[in-house]
């Protein structure tokens, strides 16, 4: 996973992912079980699941695509984790109509809520899977980003709808049905019955920067993976990181 994040695309998800792979560290030393049982939500072609599954733990994904599972099968067998991985086809808002409640370890939720119907019914369904003492990554957007985002754009009015919309939409026609701030989806979390362990920002300047930056320095990956590590848990950046990450627990 590890040369895996020395991309440009990587870049946007290596922060995430040594969050969740420090979670499955402590669940591990907890439970004193090398194996975890984990649940991915809306896990699609398995960004997540196949590296997770080369850690040796048995992932089950649920997505709603079965082009998504269909690659996430080939993802998984050219990596030679097939027996580790599970794909099955359902919805993040009713996950108890395809797995069983109280089995998994650890669940993750990477851009769900800003597109289900209802949050927090999405986040109650994830509770319910989890095993007592268990965790669960959620990775939401975040809307204070879409404003420097839209601002930094041109696009000054879709900026200010932004800032004054409830969900934080700029338009009409903007692909994402809802965005979060840093207190509504800790409110979110904690109404669940979660504990917050961490929250950090992710893509802090990787969805800023222009694609030359990359092409003119190889080493320029590694640095900006470093800044990004830096930069993710302070309020000031996380704040307007195109994402969200909050870890917590079931208690």
């Amino acid at each position: 996973m590890v040369d895996r994040l020395r991309s440009r695309g990587s870049v946007r998800s290596a922060v995430v992912w040594e969050s969740v792979r420090a979670a499955v560290g402590e669940l591990v030393a907890v439970t004193g079980r090398d194996r975890l049982d984990v649940l991915d939500a809306g896990g699609g072609t398995g960004g997540f699941a196949v590296p997770l599954a080369e850690l040796g733990h048995a992932v089950t994904v649920v997505d709603a695509s079965p082009d998504s599972l269909a690659a996430l099968d080939r993802r998984a067998a050219e990596a030679s984790v097939a027996n580790r991985v599970r794909a099955v086809q359902g919805d993040a808002m009713t996950l108890l109509d395809v797995v069983e409640p109280a089995t998994f370890d650890l669940v993750i939720c990477h851009s769900v809520l800003e597109v289900v119907d209802d949050p927090s019914v999405a986040l109650a369904s994830v509770v319910a899977c989890l095993r007592q003492g268990g965790l669960v990554s959620i990775v939401a957007a975040n809307r204070w980003a879409v404003v420097l985002h839209r601002a930094l754009a041109g696009r000054f009015d879709e900026a200010v709808q932004a800032v004054h919309d409830p969900l934080g939409r700029y338009a009409a026609n903007d692909p994402t049905p809802r965005r979060f701030d840093a207190h509504d989806l800790e409110v979110l979390v904690m109404g669940a019955g979660l504990a917050v362990a961490s929250m950090h920002g992710a893509r802090v300047f990787a969805d800023l920067l222009p694609g030359g930056v990359f092409d003119s320095d190889p080493q320029a990956i590694e640095a900006l993976i470093a800044l990004e590590s830096a930069a993710a848990a302070v309020p000031a950046f996380r704040d307007i990181a195109t994402q969200l990450h909050v870890v917590a627990r079931r208690d």
